[in-house]
Formats: C-alpha cells, structure tokens, sequence
C-alpha cells in the first residue's frame, strides 16, 4: 500500500508499514491507527516550540539528558509511534536513530489539526508507556497543562499560566519560564 492511499483510520499500520512511506510525509501511528501531520504547524506554533526547545537546551546543556524537537521518531511499539513536538530524554540507551522507549518529558503545543489527538489518544499512549512527565501548551490561550506519572497514572493537571514558572518535577531545579516560553513581553 502507497503512502498516498493510506487515510487516517484506514487499517492498522506497523512500524514496517511506516518506514516503507515517503520520506517527505509525516505521519504518526497510534495503536496502529495513522495520524496525518498535515497542514504543517504555524508559526506561532514553531515558535513556542523553539523557545521551549532552546530553554529545556540551555537549562540541561552539559548534564545527562538530551533535549530533542520534532520532526524525531519516538518509537514505543510496533504499534505506536509519534513524533513530539519537544522532548527530553535521560536514558542514553534509548538514544539511536531514533528514540527507542518513553521520553522523560515531552511537551506538545496544540494546533486546531491535531489538538483533540494530543489532549486524548498521545495523553492515554504517554501515561501508558511510562512518558513521567506531560505537558500540553495552549498557544493562543498562553497556558500549559502538565500532567505528572504517579503509580502508572496521570493524576489531575497543574494548569499554569504566563505569569508563572514551569518547575519540571523529574528534574530537579529546572524550572521554565512561560512568559519566556510565549513571548510575552507584555
């Protein structure tokens, strides 16, 4: 089957499937459901992941984790596998040419194509294979909500909002500033 036959919901897909489609379409499979990546984000969207992006960078620059911006393959199973929009990831096993296993951290920030998936299939896909932290950013809306991993479990989001400082909780120390994270010079 060709890339351009295939539609969301259409069959179940593996990671086999996946690496035989073109290398100029993004796609996402979640229990082996394809996700189209199409229209591609906009650019206040590439922004705040960026500037998230630079400031997770900064922040962990010389320690043992490796911060990582789509597009990257994180491949969970046979079944499932995304691309996050940003990440972080501690174990240096899991980083090949790919990255192979749960990130530590990843952070998805919403466009209108792709936020229903983010807030209910990648929350449910994360929390089931041990991603221990979550965050999803409202762009226009300049809140995040994070969810933490406790006992196998995301418990009830901390919604946080401009003004405030993201305290990462699986790294100790690292907080990030959201009015830096959406640029609100305000």
């Amino acid at each position: 089957m060709t890339q351009q036959t295939v539609k969301k919901g259409q069959g179940k897909f593996t990671w086999q499937d996946y690496l035989a489609w073109p290398d100029d379409e993004r796609w996402e499979v979640i229990d082996g459901r394809a996700y189209d990546m199409t229209p591609s984000p906009t650019t206040r969207h590439q922004r705040i992941v960026g500037n998230f992006f630079r400031i997770l960078a900064n922040r962990l620059s010389g320690g043992a984790c490796a911060v990582f911006v789509a597009p990257l393959d994180v491949y969970f199973d046979d079944s499932n596998f995304v691309q996050p929009d940003v990440m972080v990831v501690c174990d240096k096993v899991k980083i090949r040419d790919r990255i192979h296993g749960a990130p530590d951290l990843i952070v998805e920030v919403l466009s209108p194509a792709t936020s229903l998936k983010d807030k209910r299939e990648k929350k449910s896909l994360y929390e089931r294979f041990g991603v221990s932290e979550y965050v999803i950013v409202y762009p226009e809306e300049m809140f995040v909500e994070r969810y933490f991993l406790a006992d196998g479990r995301y418990g009830e989001a901390d919604v946080l909002g401009v003004e405030d400082a993201l305290p990462m909780r699986f790294l100790e120390g690292v907080e990030v500033s959201l009015r830096e994270v959406f640029d609100a010079n305000l």
